[in-house]
């Protein structure tokens, strides 16, 4: 039986009877976003607010995102938490011959988890990232939001 690739309705295979192949869309596109670069952008979002206003005070402070929070049976003081889950952790820096700059780290699985869509988790973020530099600058998070 030979099958015609012209046939209305029918998707065209590939030799070894996959269906298509390749991008559904370009890479430009919205869609072709995952959600840890979309995570990212939020939190971009979030710090470039904050640091047009305190740029003197965060010019060293790194802020990065992880997929999930380490796995510790005891977190500090430095961790933000909703219930046992840790959201976000502030290390401070260590001046010296080892410095390293105070460093604000986002758990993106555990903020997606408790958004309910895109603009909630786009406000949780910013909670989150502004009370973490509140926490770091000794400063109330109503201060700065």
């Amino acid at each position: 039986m030979v099958r015609s690739a012209n046939r209305p309705g029918r998707r065209s295979r590939d030799r070894h009877g996959r269906g298509l192949r390749g991008r559904l869309v370009p890479a430009t596109a919205p869609l072709a976003r995952t959600r840890s670069e979309i995570f990212d952008d939020l939190v971009l979002d979030a710090v470039e607010g904050l640091e047009r206003r305190f740029a003197q005070e965060l010019a060293g402070v790194e802020f990065a995102v992880e997929d999930v929070p380490p796995d510790l049976n005891v977190y500090d003081s430095d961790v933000l938490e909703d219930g046992e889950v840790p959201l976000a952790r502030l290390l401070p820096g260590r001046p010296g011959r080892q410095s390293m700059p105070p460093r604000i780290v986002l758990y993106r699985r555990p903020l997606e988890f408790r958004a309910v869509d895109r603009d909630d988790l786009a406000d949780l973020v910013q909670d989150v990232v502004v009370e973490q530099v509140a926490n770091l600058l000794g400063l109330d998070p109503e201060d700065l939001g």
